[in-house]
């Protein structure tokens, strides 16, 4: 089904799935194209308000029956790292980064598979093959970086690896208020190191350091084990009711899914605010 603003991108809307968060629910997303002149200002301004992208396109979730995924991001001015998120970065002190354009290689394929032959067998990314890989990586209108983590020599966890393997990697957006998080996988070998949780603080730092305010992490869903360790981020902020606030006590947030919290699609697209776009 197609949803239109006037001058502005057209929405649509894709058929229900089985929701990957939440048992026996289904998963519905509100679309639309990301390509031109305007792609990164829309992307911008889309990403203020909860969508995500992957490769050409800018989508949110839009379920009948919950509201439960919201969009999450930290104010990286005000994070704090816990005592245990302090120990992660000092075990991983080891990892070296490397910022590259958008180009997927061979090796990133060779652990892209790794990761989810081990974590993610069963996902609805298992059966990417290297030319969909190199399409998530490449396919992009904005302005985005992957950043590759590399193993010195001097770490235990790279048994036979040799001396300079990769050892993570993170497609990452460029925003003009901060930096998305749009994928990262990692050797499946280093998963007693938390990557996943380090990659992120790893990018606070970048942030920090570019003066970029907000880490976008993508979606938490209260109720989805896969999506716990983002809600122990401090200075989390999640997009509900149609602003950004603080995520406070998640449990608070329990009771979203819920059908009577869902509003209609044309209202929904009614409400998203849009650049100035050229007519």
């Amino acid at each position: 089904m197609r949803h239109t603003l006037p001058h502005a991108p057209q929405f649509y809307v894709t058929a229900p799935q089985p929701c990957p968060y939440l048992h026996g629910r289904a998963e519905r997303k509100l679309f639309t194209a990301l390509h031109g002149d305007n792609a990164s200002d829309l992307n911008n301004a889309l990403s203020r308000q909860g969508f995500r992208r992957s490769q050409n396109v800018l989508y949110r979730p839009s379920c009948e029956s919950c509201v439960a995924c919201m969009s999450a991001r930290i104010r990286v001015a005000d994070f704090q790292p816990s005592r245990t998120q302090r120990r992660l970065m000092r075990r991983n002190a080891g990892l070296r980064r490397l910022a590259t354009s958008a180009w997927a290689t061979e090796e990133q394929f060779d652990l892209f598979r790794r990761y989810l032959d081990s974590r993610h067998a069963d996902g609805g990314m298992a059966d990417m093959d290297i030319f969909e890989f190199a399409a998530m990586i490449e396919e992009t209108p904005v302005k985005t970086r992957v950043i590759e983590y590399r193993c010195s020599a001097d770490r235990p966890e790279r048994v036979a690896q040799g001396d300079d393997f990769l050892a993570a990697v993170c497609l990452t957006d460029v925003l003009d208020d901060g930096l998305s998080l749009v994928y990262s996988f990692y050797h499946p070998i280093l998963q007693p190191a938390s990557l996943g949780t380090y990659l992120i603080l790893d990018h606070i730092e970048i942030a920090r350091a570019a003066k970029l305010p907000y880490i976008y992490l993508g979606y938490w869903v209260p109720g989805s084990r896969k999506m716990d360790y983002k809600a122990r981020f401090s200075a989390l902020e999640i997009y509900k009711g149609g602003v950004w606030q603080p995520i406070g006590d998640p449990e608070d947030h329990s009771n979203e899914a819920h059908p009577l919290s869902v509003d209609p699609i044309v209202e929904q697209v009614a409400r998203i605010a849009l650049p100035q776009f050229d007519r």
